[in-house]
């Protein structure tokens, strides 16, 4: 098999393919006759050939896959015209502490917001699969560390933790990341957050005031512009 007849099978599978394909993955897939820099160059002229058309090749964290360019979402919204997911500011601010401190404890979480974290909130995103149990602090009663996950990556669109939007100073969450999270959010899977819309949490022992989670009603967040919701 030549480098062009490869090209096109790489092409069918990552146009196919469910999941991200890892260079792992894709060597298998060529029985380990290709290796891992060949592939990374196939991988380079299929990108090159797909701009500045209404589909993309990404490298995420777990692989390679097609998603829809960001130009393409207000008309592809169209033919899926789901409600917004709606969520409470817990969930989000949860998500971004670990996201951008990890590894953390429940207490650094109710440290920083100045209330207490429901097990809800927790259970949501681990059921989700963006956050993970990764050790213990060698601390009095041993708190479990939590993470975010490869998967939490590839939903937001992201290679690493390094591609993360800049925080502003003064802000609990970049506005470009609450845009991720909304986004990856959209579709059947957007019903695991939405029962904590109106999820409650109690001040800490800090004495700080409660929090305005339970006090207002669920964000709805506008049309999400991240494309990497939408695999092809």
């Amino acid at each position: 098999m030549n480098t062009q007849e490869a090209k096109v099978v790489l092409e069918a599978a990552l146009l196919t393919a469910e999941q991200p394909l890892s260079i792992a993955e894709m060597r298998r897939m060529f029985d380990d006759e290709l290796g891992a820099d060949t592939l990374r160059v196939l991988l380079d002229e299929l990108r090159s050939d797909w701009a500045d058309r209404g589909v993309e090749l990404v490298a995420l964290a777990s692989g390679w896959r097609f998603q829809s360019a960001a130009l393409m979402r207000p008309y592809l919204d169209r033919l899926n015209p789901d409600k917004a997911p709606k969520y409470s500011r817990a969930v989000l601010e949860t998500l971004a502490i670990i996201a951008y401190r990890q590894p953390v404890t429940r207490g650094d979480i109710e440290e920083i917001r100045g209330v207490t974290v429901s097990s809800p909130v927790i259970k949501a995103l681990e059921e989700r699969g963006w956050i993970e149990i990764i050790g213990y602090r060698e601390t009095p009663g041993r708190p479990a560390l939590f993470a975010t996950t490869r998967a939490f990556l590839d939903d937001l669109g992201l290679r690493s933790l390094d591609e993360l939007p800049a925080m502003e100073h003064g802000t609990t969450v970049a506005p470009e990341f609450e845009l991720q999270f909304s986004d990856a959010l959209r579709g059947d899977e957007a019903a695991t957050l939405e029962v904590l819309a109106h999820s409650d949490t109690a001040p800490s022992t800090g004495g700080v005031a409660a929090d305005a989670d339970a006090a207002d009603s669920a964000d709805s967040i506008p049309s999400p512009i991240h494309p990497a919701a939408t695999p092809v």
